[in-house]
């Protein structure tokens, strides 16, 4: 039997004696495996160690974060809301041991424990929120925002399919579902008392006020439901631990009992279904209209969701609207969180009552967008058929925001010159009629970015020459960089070792340090 020690606190994160920990870390993991997981270690598996190892140093970092949350509240600090479709977050554990600074204690405890950390750290299955470069980049993202104690949130989806298993079967590959929720996870928590309604399809109606100004009501809607789920982003010896948000859908109506009393069942059940499909997987195949559907409700979804729970926590500390770029930065990653530009208008004016010039201020301030492609033809656009049936409402903020775009702007700066008009609208008018997102975003904020400083100069100089000659200086870099701890330090502590033998372990919060590896380069023994 373990007994918890009680834990000094510093000002040092996490800054406990050796001794003290690797006691500590042993109550903590027995008593989840007790407690929690109702097992003793002579029953638990390995999967109930690496589930009661989690849990062990997620109470430590969460006990760590309410100290920093309670300081941000009192300075009511501008934070970064970070909206992503994907999330490629890789196992946790290891790469939060290393953070913390617990790897050494929670190895020295599993083994007194009779336990293998690397076996056990093989356990964890890779989280279903991602699958390639930009949302590895937003892992990498949220990891150093933690790490150089920024506040900050991440927001997406929790798909209940995600990655996807490659095999082959009869030398063919094939993608099989991976269900990595299926066995729950121990770094989640869920919040419901944070739940988002969200509405879709429906129509508009045009009203006047007493004064003759134009009041639109979105009506006759459909209705589904946002729960979020939280998992907490733990900095590099670091005071701050961030959350990850996403949301999960739900049919506002779970069930309809009347239809299943008259033996309807499925259609009893069709609702709940419907609305859950939402969170269900991954890039849903969009080949079809009703994957195309499903995408764009997809988006909309965790939006709209991300926008009202970022407003509530504005209005908790905040009265009116102006300081709302002061305290909330929105950073969209690729234009698929880009709806968010018509939705904070419709939000602004439809529901709030700001006068629309002054709402369009507040959303170019606050908004800023990631670009991660150069092709012309991979940039997403949307069929204006489609967008008016799930979001009418938003088409019509889009039509007035590129209407006084192109003539405030445009034909000011080019005026009669109907190429350039076609070039930077909005809506793409050549066959079908489509809505530009990146051309969206770009308008609706004040900041755009390339990942690399080719890039940059490729996207201001081929793909986006106008916009950068209508807004100089707007178009800028921010290179897409790693996290050198989970690359080098998670990956290959040995390297890791030597360089901190080298040139000390600065580099491991400032990359620009592993400069001073230069002159060990041509050393034999170094190399």
């Amino acid at each position: 039997m373990w007994h918890q020690n009680s834990l000094m606190t510093s000002d040092k994160p996490f800054d406990v004696h050796p001794d003290d920990q690797v006691q500590a870390m042993k109550t903590s993991i027995y008593n989840h495996l007790l407690y929690t997981l109702a097992h003793d270690p002579t029953t638990a598996l390995k999967p109930h160690w690496w589930w009661a190892t989690c849990m062990a140093v997620r109470d430590r970092a969460l006990a760590e974060s309410f100290k920093m949350m309670r300081a941000h509240r009192e300075k009511n600090v501008r934070r970064v809301n970070y909206l992503s479709l994907e999330y490629l977050m890789g196992r946790l554990l290891e790469n939060n041991l290393r953070n913390t600074g617990l790897y050494e204690p929670a190895k020295q405890a599993l083994e007194e424990m009779g336990q293998d950390i690397d076996t056990i750290l093989n356990k964890e299955p890779d989280m279903g929120l991602g699958n390639g470069g930009l949302g590895r980049l937003a892992a990498c993202f949220l990891d150093s925002l933690s790490t150089l104690d920024l506040p900050a949130v991440g927001y997406g989806i929790h798909y209940e399919f995600g990655l996807f298993r490659q095999e082959f079967v009869n030398g063919q590959q094939t993608e099989q579902p991976d269900a990595w929720t299926r066995n729950g996870n121990p770094w989640k928590f869920r919040r419901p008392e944070y739940s988002v309604e969200v509405q879709l399809f429906g129509h508009v109606t045009q009203r006047f006020d007493d004064l003759g100004n134009a009041r639109y009501t979105w009506e006759q809607t459909k209705s589904i439901v946002g729960v979020p789920w939280d998992i907490p982003v733990i900095g590099y010896k670091s005071h701050t631990v961030n959350f990850l948000r996403l949301w999960e859908s739900h049919a506002s109506d779970e069930f309809n009992l009347q239809i299943f009393n008259e033996g309807s069942y499925v259609a009893a059940m069709h609702e709940k279904a419907a609305g859950e499909t939402i969170s269900k997987v991954l890039y849903p195949n969009d080949s079809t209209e009703s994957g195309k559907e499903l995408r764009l409700v997809q988006q909309y979804f965790f939006v709209a969701c991300s926008l009202s729970d970022i407003i509530r926590r504005y209005k908790r500390d905040n009265q009116g609207w102006e300081a709302f770029p002061d305290k909330v930065a929105i950073q969209l990653n690729d234009t698929h969180p880009a709806v968010a530009i018509p939705e904070l208008m419709r939000l602004l004016v439809d529901i709030e009552g700001l006068e629309w010039t002054h709402a369009w201020s507040i959303c170019q301030r606050t908004f800023s967008y990631t670009n991660h492609t150069l092709l012309p033809e991979a940039l997403e656009t949307w069929s204006v058929v489609l967008f008016e049936r799930i979001l009418p409402r938003h088409l019509q903020i889009i039509y007035r925001i590129n209407q006084q775009f192109l003539e405030n702007e445009v034909a000011k700066k080019w005026p009669g010159d109907i190429a350039k008009m076609r070039a930077l609208s909005i809506i793409d008018e050549s066959g079908n009629r489509k809505v530009r997102m990146a051309h969206l975003s770009v308008i609706g904020g004040h900041a755009t970015n390339g990942v690399a400083a080719l890039h940059t100069r490729l996207l201001r100089e081929k793909l986006f020459p106008e916009f950068n000659e209508l807004y100089p200086g707007r178009f800028l870099n921010v290179t897409n960089g790693i996290t050198p701890r989970r690359w080098l330090m998670v990956c290959n502590p040995e390297l890791a070792a030597l360089i901190t033998e080298s040139i000390g372990d600065g580099w491991t919060k400032n990359a620009d340090k592993l400069r001073d590896l230069e002159r060990f380069a041509v050393q034999p023994e170094f190399q």
